[in-house]
């Protein structure tokens, strides 16, 4: 039995992962948005060992929830899943940051650096992060006309290149990306194409590690299979660049070396 947390699990994937993982006999603990969110998210998950609640477009909610998740006590892994999607207006957080790249970003960067490194890290990307651009003059996009899909395209992006630049630096932690494809949640829409049963399956996978498969690190998957990548989320003066961009907003540095857990 592993014990996962899993961000932004009070709904769609993240949701439809935690009951797969409780099924199978993990300790699983949810995270929502809100007080009344976390309620919610317990009552369609029978058998979470918990959750917490914590807003991840504000860096102080972020900190506070990560003390929350090391006072739970250590976790073996974390599934990055808390996201919003490409329909989004432009909207400042109370930091001042864009908040797409707040919460699909940035929070999972503060969340990686504070809570107690687990085994396993698994972060939701998209086949849109192929899209992305490798830029980071305009992170905020503060002189750039806001376009929402390309924002998300490059959150997804930052995202992959999160989890390889973290398998790099803490060899001690397998970290892993993947696509979910895209299907009918409710930041895919009703149309969306592929099947949904099929999409929490790989994050839920790559955090139980029951699978020999999954004793890997920076790799990038789709449906439980390994796949291309955007070239530029193996550049490592990229990942560096972005691990610094992503210290600089919020204040916190990430710590280096093995973990001791």
């Amino acid at each position: 039995m592993s014990r996962i947390f899993i961000t932004g699990s009070a709904d769609g994937l993240g949701l439809m992962a935690a009951r797969e993982l409780i099924t199978n006999g993990h300790s699983v603990w949810l995270h929502a948005r809100t007080d009344a969110r976390v309620r919610g998210a317990l009552s369609a998950a029978p058998g979470a060992a918990g959750a917490l609640a914590g807003d991840l477009a504000s860096i102080a909610q972020t900190r506070a929830l990560a003390d929350a998740v090391n006072e739970v006590g250590h976790f073996d892994a974390v599934i990055h899943n808390a996201g919003i999607g490409f329909r989004e207006p432009r909207v400042s957080t109370e930091d001042g940051l864009e908040h797409v790249f707040q919460i699909n970003v940035l929070a999972p960067y503060l969340l990686s650096a504070l809570i107690a490194r687990p085994r396993r890290l698994v972060y939701l990307s998209s086949g849109l992060h192929r899209s992305g651009e490798p830029a980071l003059a305009d992170l905020q996009w503060e002189r750039r006309p806001w376009n929402g899909s390309q924002a998300y395209s490059d959150s997804k992006l930052y995202d992959t290149v999160l989890a390889f630049a973290f398998a790099r630096r803490w060899p001690d932690v397998l970290a892993n990306a993947l696509e979910p494809g895209w299907v009918a949640t409710k930041m895919g829409g009703a149309s969306a194409p592929d099947d949904l049963s099929l999409a929490p399956v790989t994050q839920a996978w790559l955090a139980a590690g029951d699978d020999p498969a999954t004793d890997v690190s920076g790799a990038y998957f789709y449906h439980q299979r390994p796949r291309d990548v955007h070239p530029a989320a193996r550049d490592q003066a990229f990942q560096d660049e972005l691990l610094d961009q992503c210290a600089t907003l919020s204040g916190i540095a990430l710590p280096k070396g093995a973990s001791s857990q």
